[in-house]
C-alpha cells in the first residue's frame, strides 16, 4: 500500500522557519497566578527571587525565551560567545529583510503546497546576546556522534532517500533530497524501515509513516532543541512535593510533565516512559531533576532510550528562570553537552495559554490521510492517476536555502 499526503505541518513548520522578525506577543491566563507581576514602569527593575509560602524557591509563572539563539556556534562566529548589541542590532535588521521570507514556490507544486508557511504564519524573535545555546563544550558546537550513533542515522537518511528518489524533489535537485540521486520508484518502498521512525517518510503504508509530529508526539525533552520553529510557553506550578510544568509548544502539541520532589529513586530500567522518568530535590535556590528510563520510541537529535538529562531550574530574580540542563548518552555523542537558557516571565493579566491541545489525535486527520493515499493508489492502478512513488510528501525541499537562510545559523 503507498500514499500520497501533505506535507506535515511541524515539517512544514520547520522548513520555513526563517520568518517575519516581530517581538512576541504572549497569549492571557487567568488562574494559578502565584504572585503579582511587575508592572511595565518596573519593567526594568531587578527584584529579588521569591519563595513560596512553604519556603522553597518560586519557580511559578508563564515563561518564555523571547530571543533567537541557534543551538550550535556558526563557524562564522567560532570563538565568539557573545553578540554586541550593535551586532544584534545589525542581524535583525538583516534577518528581517531576507528576500524569500515571503517567497511562493511555482503555485500549485508540491513545494508551494508543502511550504505554505511563510513570514504571515510564523514569527523569528529577536538575536539573542549568545551565539549558542550550548555553553559545553566552549566552543558551543555539539559533540561528535559515535560509530554506532552514525550508523544509526545513516541507515535512516538512506532510507528516507530511496523513498524520495523518484519524485520531482530529486528530479530537481531541491535540499530535501541532498545526498540522494533521481531514479524510478525504489523497491525499498516495500521495506520496513531500519528503525522506528520519529519523522516522516514519503509513504503512507500506515500511521508510523507519517513520523511524530503529525501524530500528534512532537512534544521532546528537553524542550529547547526546536526553540526556532515556533514560539512556545512554559507554565509552571508548584506544590510542596511536586512541580508541574506544561508545555504549550508547537501547534497545537501541548504536554503536561509532573515532577516530584522525592528521593526516591527510578524504577527499574526496563519501565520506560515517552519524556523518561524525573526525580527531582532542592539544591539551595536550585530546583535539580534528574530524569532517566525514556523509551526506545522517543527522539532527541538521535538519542533515545539511553538518554539522561539533568535540569537545573533557578529562579534569578522576580522576572528571570535559568534553564541548565546537561544531555548525556555514551551511545549517541563522544561526551555529555550543556545547553544554557534564560527564561523571562510572562505577564499573567495580558497573557493567555490554551492547555487543550489543537493537534489532530483522536480525530479525523490520519485517518483521512491514510485513505487518501488508498484512493490514489487505487487510481494510479486504474490508469487514472500518477505512481504514488513519484508524489513527495515529506522532505519536499520547500526550506529557505543560500541568501535566504537565516544569517544567524548561516
Amino acid at each position: 500500500m503507498r500514499k500520497r499526503t501533505l506535507e506535515g505541518i511541524g515539517i512544514a513548520a520547520v522548513a520555513v522557519a526563517v520568518v517575519a522578525l516581530l517581538k512576541l506577543t504572549p497569549l492571557p491566563l487567568a488562574a494559578q497566578a502565584p504572585a503579582p507581576v511587575a508592572t511595565a514602569a518596573a519593567a526594568d527593575e531587578t527584584r529579588p527571587a521569591p519563595k513560596t509560602p512553604w519556603g522553597e524557591p518560586n519557580l511559578q509563572g508563564i515563561w518564555n525565551d523571547e530571543y533567537e539563539i541557534p543551538l550550535q556556534r556558526p563557524r562564522r562566529y567560532a570563538g565568539k560567545e557573545f553578540f554586541t548589541d550593535e551586532e544584534r542590532a545589525a542581524l535583525d535588521r538583516q534577518r528581517a529583510g531576507i528576500p524569500g521570507r515571503d517567497l511562493r514556490s511555482e503555485r500549485g507544486s508540491e513545494q508551494d503546497v508543502g511550504g505554505a508557511y511563510h513570514a504571515v504564519f510564523l514569527s523569528m524573535r529577536r538575536t539573542g546576546r549568545r551565539t549558542s545555546l550550548i555553553v559545553d563544550p566552549p566552543d558551543g558546537v555539539l559533540p561528535p556522534f559515535t560509530p554506532e550513533a552514525t550508523k544509526k542515522r545513516n541507515a535512516i537518511r538512506a532510507f528516507q532517500l530511496a523513498l524520495l528518489q523518484a519524485t520531482y524533489t530529486c528530479k530537481a535537485g531541491l535540499p530535501g533530497c541532498q545526498g540522494g540521486e533521481y531514479g524510478p520508484p525504489s523497491p525499498r518502498r516495500a521495506e520496513t524501515p531500519p528503525s522506528y521512525l520519529t519523522g516522516a517518510v514519503s509513504r503512507s503504508d500506515g500511521p508510523e509513516d507519517r513520523g511524530l509530529s503529525e501524530r500528534c508526539l512532537g512534544a521532546i525533552l528537553p524542550d529547547f532543541a526546536f526553540q526556532t520553529v515556533i514560539n512556545k510557553f512554559s507554565r509552571i506550578v508548584q506544590s510542596p512535593k511536586t512541580v508541574s510544568i506544561f508545555y504549550d509548544t508547537g501547534q497545537g502539541q501541548g504536554w503536561q510533565r509532573i515532577i516530584p520532589v522525592t528521593d526516591s529513586p527510578h524504577p527499574p530500567r526496563q519501565v520506560r516512559l515517552w519524556w523518561g522518568d524525573p526525580r527531582g530535590r532542592w539544591e539551595g535556590n536550585t530546583l535539580v531533576v534528574d530524569v532517566a528510563n525514556f523509551s526506545p520510541k522517543t527522539d532527541f537529535l538521535g538519542s533515545a532510550e539511553n538518554l539522561h538529562l539533568v535540569e537545573r531550574w533557578t529562579r534569578i530574580d522576580e522576572d528571570t528562570l535559568e534553564y541548565v540542563v546537561t544531555m548525556d548518552d555514551p551511545t549517541t555523542w563522544t561526551r555529555p553537552w550543556t545547553v544554557k537558557q534564560e527564561l523571562k516571565r510572562q505577564n499573567e493579566r495580558a497573557n493567555r495559554i490554551y492547555y487543550e491541545p489543537r493537534c489532530h489525535e483522536g480525530n479525523y486527520g490520519m485517518p483521512a490521510l491514510l485513505f487518501g493515499a488508498r484512493v490514489q493508489e487505487k487510481e494510479f492502478a486504474a490508469g487514472r492517476g500518477p505512481d504514488p512513488a513519484t508524489l513527495c510528501t515529506a522532505g519536499c525541499g520547500s526550506g529557505l536555502d543560500g541568501e535566504n537562510s537565516d544569517p544567524l545559523t548561516r
